[in-house]
């Protein structure tokens, strides 16, 4: 394996653990704490660092099903980092999150996991 993929799956299994502290803490606590944010940003950036070592390593050529599925899931996660922070720009730290927030984030932390999931299972059928 090459070794920028090394180092792309090693981010990545970081990005899954900053984003699974995050949002489970948000989905219990339904507060938008700094501890929350501090970790659904720090995934966010991992995840865009993995993302780009995954493209610079792999030997795929256009796009693939797993690359739609990841890069959706990358927007998702985006997008739920932006809403937290906006939450948290209007109503200051430790605010609730309201349902319809708190729902998007359970979807788009699952999405992901999905993302994650089939990734893994490519490597590990080839």
């Amino acid at each position: 394996m090459k070794t920028i993929l090394i180092f792309g799956t090693t981010t990545v299994i970081l990005a899954l653990t900053s984003y699974s502290i995050a949002v489970i803490t948000e989905q219990r606590k339904k507060i938008v704490s700094k501890f929350v944010l501090i970790f659904l940003i720090i995934g966010v950036l991992l995840d865009i660092s993995a993302t780009a070592m995954m493209i610079i390593g792999s030997s795929a050529k256009g796009i693939t099903f797993h690359g739609l599925l990841g890069y959706s899931a990358l927007l998702a996660m985006l997008i739920d980092a932006i809403l937290l922070i906006r939450l948290k720009n209007k109503n200051g730290f430790n605010s609730s999150v309201p349902k319809k927030v708190h729902l998007y984030s359970r979807f788009a932390y699952s999405w992901w996991v999905i993302a994650f999931i089939t990734g893994s299972l490519l490597v590990a059928l080839r």
